[in-house]
């Protein structure tokens, strides 16, 4: 018999529904998995929402459950926790992390979910993907002992990032973004914060989370000599201006990326993404990532919270929908 589901679909550009959906019952290596969160990545999923993914991302920006294409319509999310209600034994009854998007049930295969440990509250444990991102950009940038850093963009992988920083030992942290109700997310994180004109330069490395051109160019200023900024931002379909003249090559500064689709070639050898996943739903027995979760929402309201946060009308890190 077919077990029923309700799922958010955008529509069109800025236009999301929720429809009903049919579910198969699960096969022998899969579970059927009652959504208790799902979480709204403010960054990526906004610009899903306004249809501005670049066409020749569109494979690259595929989510592992995504139904219909960009721009729309799609399905799309990536920050999902549930109950395991049928599957194997040893996972029913259990909270589960998957990269899964805003469904009230579904079904997948038994090893595209995650165990959330004892440790971390179920409502916690959506933050999941973006801890992960950041576990990802430190595998990247290898902080160093005594660095001096900066975090541009206190979003919310800039937030995590700053957060698992915190733990370097003798790092100078600093925090910088525009918005100065940020401090008060800083001081919980545990790290310092700036405003961009106030932020302390002479870095060792610059992690920039901003996804705006003035950001990416203040962390050039922010660097020492021979110093690097790790790029974590999706820009979507604009194009971004730097000064790569001036005083960038004599001073031997440098720009990479960073991207959680792949694992850091850092440690790709010797971690698989289930490790990653693994490890990031681990950290979260920090309580100190609860300051990344700033609203709430029930999902029947899905529909009209999205368009309040991709304008900026409803501010958030990230914020959080409850099912019921």
């Amino acid at each position: 018999m077919e077990r029923a589901a309700r799922a958010f679909w955008l529509r069109s550009p800025e236009k999301g529904e929720i429809r009903a959906v049919g579910l198969p019952e699960p096969g022998p290596d899969e579970v059927l998995v009652r959504t208790l969160y799902s979480g709204v990545s403010r960054g990526t999923e906004t610009l899903v929402f306004q249809g501005r993914v670049p066409e020749n991302q569109y494979d690259v920006m595929r989510a592992p459950f995504q139904e219909g294409g960009f721009p729309a319509p799609v399905k799309y999310g990536y920050l999902n926790v549930g109950l395991v209600e049928d599957g194997p034994g040893g996972l029913i009854g259990r909270a589960v992390f998957s990269l899964y998007p805003h469904q009230t049930r579904f079904v997948v295969p038994a090893d595209a979910v995650t165990v959330v440990p004892e440790a971390v509250p179920p409502g916690r444990a959506v933050l999941a993907g973006t801890v992960e991102t950041a576990v990802n950009a430190l595998w990247d940038a290898a902080p160093l002992v005594g660095d001096r850093i900066a975090v541009v963009g206190a979003g919310m992988v800039g937030c995590a990032v700053a957060r698992l920083l915190a733990g370097v030992p003798g790092a100078r942290v600093q925090l910088v973004d525009i918005d100065p109700d940020r401090a008060s997310v800083a001081e919980r994180l545990g790290v310092a914060f700036a405003s961009p004109d106030r932020a302390d330069g002479e870095c060792d490395l610059v992690l920039h989370a901003s996804a705006t051109e003035a950001g990416l160019v203040r962390s050039l200023e922010l660097l020492a000599h021979e110093g690097e900024v790790i790029d974590l931002s999706w820009y979507g379909d604009r194009r971004i201006g730097l000064p790569l003249g001036e005083a960038f090559h004599s001073r031997r500064l440098a720009i990479r990326s960073s991207q959680v689709g792949s694992v850091s070639p850092a440690r790709r050898a010797r971690r698989t993404h289930a490790d990653r996943t693994a490890l990031a739903l681990g950290l979260l027995a920090d309580p100190a990532f609860d300051a990344l979760i700033t609203g709430e929402s029930d999902f029947e309201d899905l529909p009209g919270v999205l368009p309040r946060l991709a304008s900026g009308e409803l501010p958030a890190l990230c914020h959080r929908i409850t099912y019921g």
